[in-house]
C-alpha cells in the first residue's frame, strides 16, 4: 500500500498547482495594469466596484447575521470581492512562488490560484462593465439597479458569469478541505514566522483568515450551495433583464 504524504511534506504534485498560480498571478496583474489595459482609468471602475461590494453585502446580509457563518462571509466580501488593493498580496506571491510547492500541500496551492482567478476573472467582468457604462451612460455619474442590470445585460459573457460564481464554490471547496486535512493548521502556525521575515505578511494573513474562517463554519457545504444559488439566480434574472432582483432601490 502507497504511504500517505502528509501535509508538511507536499507531493512533487504540487508543481503543476504552482504553474498555474503562477499564470493566474500573471492574469491579474496584468488586466490591473493601466498601462497594458487602459480601461482601468475609467471613472465607471470605482463606481462599478463600490456599487457591487454593496449588493454583495445585502446578499450576504443573511450571513453576516449568522454568528458562525460571518466570518466566511466577510472573508470573502473582504479578502476575495473585496473593493481594496490586492497588489502587496501578489507581490508576497511572486516572492514565494519558487518555494511554494515544498511549504504548502497542492491542495491548498490550487485553491490560492481558484482565489487568483476569480479575482482575476472579476476584474476583467468589471473593465468591461465600466465601458459598457461608458458607451451606454456617458452623462451619468452614479449607478442605480436598472442602469447596473442594463450594463449587465449588455457586457454579457453569460458563460463567465457562471465561470466567476463557480469559482466561488471552488475556493470555498478548497478550504473546508484544508481544515479537515491533518497537519495544515500546524503548517500555516509554523509558516508564521518566516512570512514575517521573509515579508511576506500579507499572503500568510489571506491563507490564515480564510482557514480560520472556514474552521468556524461547520456545515460549509450548505453556506456554498447557498451562495450558488442566489448568485445564479440574480445573474439569470439580470440577464433576463429584471432588475428587481438586486433589491438595491
Amino acid at each position: 500500500m502507497a504511504r500517505r504524504t502528509p501535509a508538511s511534506a507536499p507531493a512533487a504534485s504540487g508543481q503543476p498547482a504552482v504553474d498555474r498560480l503562477a499564470r493566474r498571478l500573471a492574469w491579474h496583474q496584468a488586466l490591473h495594469d493601466p498601462q497594458r489595459d487602459p480601461r482601468n482609468r475609467l471613472r465607471w471602475l470605482q463606481e462599478v466596484r463600490r456599487w457591487q461590494a454593496l449588493r454583495l453585502e445585502r446578499s450576504f446580509e443573511h450571513f453576516l447575521e449568522d454568528p458562525r457563518r460571518r466570518p466566511a462571509a466577510m472573508f470573502f466580501l473582504d479578502d476575495v470581492y473585496g473593493d481594496r488593493d490586492f497588489s502587496r498580496r501578489d507581490a508576497d506571491l511572486l516572492k514565494v512562488l519558487p518555494t511554494m510547492r515544498k511549504l504548502m500541500p497542492a491542495s491548498l496551492l490550487a485553491t490560492v490560484a481558484d482565489g487568483i482567478e476569480l479575482a482575476a476573472l472579476t476584474h476583467a467582468l468589471d473593465l468591461r462593465m465600466a465601458a459598457t457604462l461608458r458607451r451606454i451612460a456617458p452623462r451619468r455619474r452614479r449607478l442605480d439597479a436598472a442602469l447596473y442590470a442594463q450594463a449587465y445585460r449588455q457586457a454579457g459573457l453569460p458563460r463567465l458569469r457562471a465561470r466567476q460564481i463557480g469559482l466561488i464554490g471552488q475556493v470555498g471547496t478548497g478550504l473546508a478541505k484544508a481544515v479537515g486535512t491533518p497537519g495544515v493548521r500546524i503548517l500555516l502556525k509554523l509558516a508564521r514566522a518566516p512570512a514575517r521575515a521573509a515579508g511576506v505578511s500579507e499572503l500568510q494573513g489571506f491563507l490564515e483568515r480564510g482557514f480560520d474562517a472556514f474552521s468556524r463554519l461547520g456545515d460549509a457545504a450548505t453556506f456554498l450551495d447557498d451562495i450558488d444559488r442566489t448568485e445564479r439566480r440574480i445573474s439569470r434574472r439580470l440577464f433576463a433583464g429584471d432588475a428587481a432582483v438586486l433589491g438595491m432601490d
